[in-house]
């Protein structure tokens, strides 16, 4: 025995906003579940997560990256692109899905705030991408 409780843990990291409005309607445009909104924002994406604060530091948001680990890529990559992020939103335009180096095709998204998204095709038999 490890002595370390196991159970339902979830990790969900705190993202900046520069804009707390404009980045939850953001991710509410994504089709993130909202669960809470308040002084913060909690939005579900299957069984992971993240926490919307009212906290921007430019140097952490512009290095600050989340994966999203997706079964079909191609359905997201349409969905993204239906929403004209860009107009809407502000932000840099979405670069469609590209096989990266380390073996994951990716498409890439930036919210308002700066903070990168690799939007990632689940590999089948990659116990990693669970």
């Amino acid at each position: 025995m490890s002595g370390v409780p196991a159970g339902t843990e979830l990790a969900r990291p705190f993202l900046p906003t520069r804009d707390f409005d404009l980045s939850r309607r953001f991710y509410e445009a994504l089709g993130f579940e909202k669960t809470l909104d308040g002084e913060v924002a909690i939005f579900n994406a299957g069984s992971g997560g993240f926490i919307l604060q009212r906290h921007f530091q430019a140097d952490w948001a512009a290095n600050f990256m989340m994966q999203l680990m997706v079964d079909d890529l191609a359905m997201w990559w349409a969905h993204i692109e239906s929403l004209d992020l860009s107009t809407r939103f502000g932000v840099p335009p979405p670069k469609a899905p590209a096989m990266q180096p380390w073996g994951l095709l990716i498409a890439y998204v930036v919210d308002p705030a700066g903070v990168l998204w690799h939007v990632a095709q689940r590999r089948e038999g990659a116990k990693q991408d669970r």
